[in-house]
C-alpha cells in the first residue's frame, strides 16, 4: 500500500489478488500483466503501459488511469467507479 513504483518494469507480472491500493505506477510498463482481483483503490496509473492486461474483476476505485495505455486490456467486471480516464 502507498508504494512507489514509477516506471517500474512489470511485464506479464502475475500480481493476481494483489494490495496496490495508492500506489504509484505512473510510466509503469504493466503490459500482459495479470491483475485478476487486484485492488488498485487510488492507485496512480497516469501514463502506465496495460495493454493486454487482465483486470478482470479489479478494484480500480478511484484510481488516476489519465493517458494509460488500455488497448486490449481486459476489463471485464472491473470497478471503475470514480476512476479518472483520460485519454490526453
Amino acid at each position: 500500500t502507498g508504494a512507489d513504483l514509477y516506471g517500474a518494469n512489470l511485464t506479464g507480472a502475475d500480481l493476481y489478488g494483489a494490495n496496490l491500493t495508492e500506489v504509484d505506477l505512473r510510466w509503469a510498463d504493466l503490459h500482459g500483466a495479470h491483475l485478476t482481483d487486484a485492488i488498485l483503490r487510488g492507485a496512480i496509473l497516469t501514463e502506465a503501459d496495460l495493454r493486454w492486461a487482465d483486470l478482470t474483476r479489479a478494484d480500480l476505485y478511484g484510481a488516476n488511469l489519465t493517458k494509460a495505455i488500455l488497448t486490449g486490456a481486459d476489463l471485464y467486471g472491473a470497478n471503475l467507479t470514480g476512476a479518472e480516464i483520460c485519454p490526453f
